[in-house]
């Protein structure tokens, strides 16, 4: 956590850093973080009317459809934002089947014809992320307004408060931990985006250090747009602990009587179920059923060729073993702050996984520099042992790559190894030690089985999160190294994406189970919380 960081800093203050820095605050600097910010806020306020409206909604009342609704709401979650912005461009765009569709019947040729929206601008953007990324807020705070007593409810409903006064009065300062939490996540993939943002033709910070980096080949600069990425991100962190830290909330623990949900008049019922399967339909549906569409229409079966196949085998193969460390290092950590009487142990634990809130971009940057450092000595050293250089061992061999992915995802399998540990009573951990249990045979023989399904859980949505990483896999992969996510990625730079519906068909289904399992758990204060 802390070597990225400190490389982006000594990067950004080098002295070549320093002659670029006018030109970024002249020329790149004004332009990008004025979009960013108003990308931010879109989709802040898109995930926090969207996520708070559904949320609810499915808890407070009954309406048709409202059982199969509560969790198809998580759907949007399997699909990468990256996915999402190529198929709308190609739904909306001038040769797709709407536009196609409504020239045939009304005989109009070109666009001095008619108005139709574009995608490709500040608006799209934020329309689309918001309708992947309000899952987040969704699941945050449902599960916050699950918990209501009935007792606060009724009470409210007895001094005259209506449906409206409710949720404004009640519910909602009630869940403002949980909204804070889920929007925060949502903001933090949005800082993350790269494939959206460039595809759409946002100028963010993110897509401002990939290119700075890449195709200006100016090192220091981008470091230095990276550095003001991390004062972004501190700054989301720090309103999310000042807003959480300023109003507490605590519900009885004994007796706790859930809310009943009340059933809506027949036209308020049906326009609740459509309120909800919108955003459904337009997150995940519609751009599901296109792929398929485009797989089947052109016959995209024979895409199944070795290329396509290493690809998968590299997706796969590469996920597992990030996985598996991941796994194994949260539940060290979480073990460690478990076992551990050391007081400092959950600030260290806590600080460890804050990687989730580096955008993927701004970790690979800060990775590269001491990898690449890594490399060169051992190769410096080998030549003058051996006489022989061994090449480029970290970031030639897809290592950097799962660096980069422990560094940023072991918030999940440490939260998700937490919320396990934290189910088993200290009571049990007590009797096993009177009965003579040293600390492995504790983790051996009692955490491990108890907090299996927990840890199992938060290991497939570390792998998911893994297949579809877009920006770090695209800047620390090896050479001639692809997998789906990059995959996709190429053939929509290429103006071609329908090209990649077979991969990023894979990649969505691959998602779809991990989201309807995190739906069903009920989990997402929890996973919210912890990461």
């Amino acid at each position: 956590m802390a070597l990225p960081v400190l490389s982006l800093g000594l990067t950004a203050l080098s002295r070549e850093a320093l002659a670029v820095w006018p030109h970024l605050t002249a020329n790149v600097l004004p332009a990008a973080l004025g979009d960013t910010l108003l990308l931010l806020a879109g989709v802040a306020a898109f995930c926090g009317i969207v996520g708070v409206g559904t949320a609810w909604l499915v808890t407070q009342h009954d309406f048709p459809g409202r059982r199969s609704l509560e969790w198809l709401l998580v759907l949007p979650l399997a699909m990468p934002t990256y996915i999402t912005a190529y198929v709308y461009v190609e739904i909306l765009g001038f040769q797709g089947p709407l536009q196609s569709a409504l020239r045939a019947l009304t005989g109009w040729r070109t666009l001095r014809d008619y108005w139709f929206p574009d995608p490709r601008n500040l608006t799209g953007a934020i329309l689309i992320l918001g309708l992947v990324l309000y899952p987040y807020v969704y699941l945050s705070v449902r599960a916050l307004f699950g918990m209501q007593s009935a007792a606060i409810v009724e009470s409210a409903r007895t001094l005259g408060a209506s449906r409206w006064t409710l949720f404004r009065r009640v519910g909602l300062p009630m869940a403002r931990p949980a909204l804070v939490a889920g929007l925060t996540l949502a903001l933090l993939e949005t800082l993350n985006d790269i494939g959206a943002s460039e595809y759409l033709g946002v100028r963010s910070l993110t897509l401002s250090v990939y290119t700075t980096w890449l195709n200006r080949s100016s090192l220091p600069g981008a470091a230095q747009i990276a550095c003001i990425m991390l004062l972004v991100v501190v700054g989301l962190i720090i309103a999310e602990m000042r807003t959480r830290g300023s109003r507490r909330f605590a519900l009885p623990v004994k007796r706790l009587r859930p809310v009943g949900r009340s059933r809506l008049p027949r036209g308020w019922s049906l326009a609740a179920t459509a309120a909800c399967a919108l955003p459904v339909l337009l997150g995940a549906l519609l751009p599901l059923a296109f792929l398929f569409s485009e797989f089947l229409r052109r016959d995209l079966i024979a895409q199944l060729d070795a290329a396509m196949l290493r690809s998968l085998a590299n997706t796969l193969a590469i996920s597992a073993v990030a996985t598996a460390l991941v796994v194994a290092v949260g539940l060290g950590v979480a073990a460690a702050v478990r076992l551990g009487r050391e007081p400092w142990l959950p600030s260290v634990a806590r600080l460890a996984s804050l990687g989730y809130a580096l955008p993927g971009t701004v970790l690979a940057l800060g990775l590269l520099v001491p990898l690449a450092a890594f490399d060169n000595l051992v190769a410096d050293a080998s030549r003058a042992a051996f006489g022989a250089s061994p090449g480029l061992i970290l970031l030639g061999s897809g290592a950097a790559l799962i660096i980069a992915y422990l560094v940023r995802f072991l918030s999940i399998a440490l939260a998700g190894t937490q919320s396990g540990l934290a189910r088993i009573s200290p009571r049990i951990d007590d009797a096993a030690r009177s009965l003579g249990a040293g600390r492995r045979e504790l983790l051996r023989r009692l955490h491990w089985p108890l907090a299996r399904p927990a840890v199992a859980a938060a290991a497939l949505l570390v792998f998911v999160d893994c297949m579809k990483e877009l920006p770090m896999t695209l800047l620390l992969r090896p050479l001639n190294f692809d997998t789906l996510a990059t995959l996709v990625y190429g053939h929509a730079s290429r103006g071609v994406f329908e090209d990649g519906a077979l991969a990023a068909l894979l990649i969505v289904l691959i998602g779809i189970y991990p989201a309807i399992m995190l739906a069903r758990a009920g989990d997402g204060e929890k996973l919210a919380t912890g990461s």
